[in-house]
């Protein structure tokens, strides 16, 4: 069976990300962004998607953490895009609505090909301690455009915006986790009646 694992290096003037990624992994994460708060998010993302990830980012962060966070989830889609290869039997679709504490989280996935993001989540506090919650959308932006997934995110309701963006993260783990597992019935097609999921 084919490794589905994969290696993107980016840099800009503005940022320099490695990652290094394998699908089929055990969740093992190691992360070192520099922005400890969305270092906690992407632990997350890797330890409940299986999907081992090492990820290395040097930015601007005396500016802020602007082009970290949106040139790590560039890289993290290139890289996911790189490793499904043509998506050959795979789920494809996943859902999923997610709990923790006061706060229930739904992630809806479609690993089609056509980047698209719909976001429907709102935080009480435009800060976690010093990340700024409008970047967790940017991330997943940035995700979804790059690895060619339409992704829907919708925050049902919560009152923490620690566990918002916590519950954002570990719903879209989940369902990349189920969207690509490979389907026992049919494991060499690619389940699109188009025959591709290239876009």
């Amino acid at each position: 069976m084919a490794s589905r694992s994969a290696k993107v290096s980016r840099k800009t003037k503005e940022t320099g990300i490695s990652v290094a990624l394998d699908i089929d992994g055990t969740g093992k994460a190691e992360m070192a962004t520099g922005v400890g708060f969305f270092d906690h998010m992407l632990d997350q993302l890797s330890r409940h998607s299986l999907i081992d990830m090492k990820i290395a980012a040097k930015g601007d962060l005396h500016i802020d953490d602007h082009h970290t966070v949106e040139d790590t989830g560039i890289a993290i889609g290139q890289a996911l895009a790189k490793a499904m290869g043509e998506r050959r039997g795979i789920m494809r679709y996943a859902s999923l609505d997610l709990a923790m504490d006061e706060t229930l989280t739904r992630a809806a996935i479609d690993v089609s090909g056509r980047p698209y993001l719909v976001w429907n989540v709102a935080f009480p506090s435009q800060k976690i301690g010093t990340f700024d919650t409008e970047l967790v959308r940017e991330f997943f932006h940035a995700l979804a455009q790059n690895a060619g997934v339409t992704l829907h995110v919708t925050n049902h309701y919560g009152a923490n915006s620690h566990h918002i963006a916590e519950t954002c993260f570990k719903a879209v783990a989940r369902v990349l986790r189920a969207s690509l597992e490979r389907d026992p019935r049919q494991p060499d097609a690619v389940p699109s009646t188009k025959g591709s999921l290239k876009g």
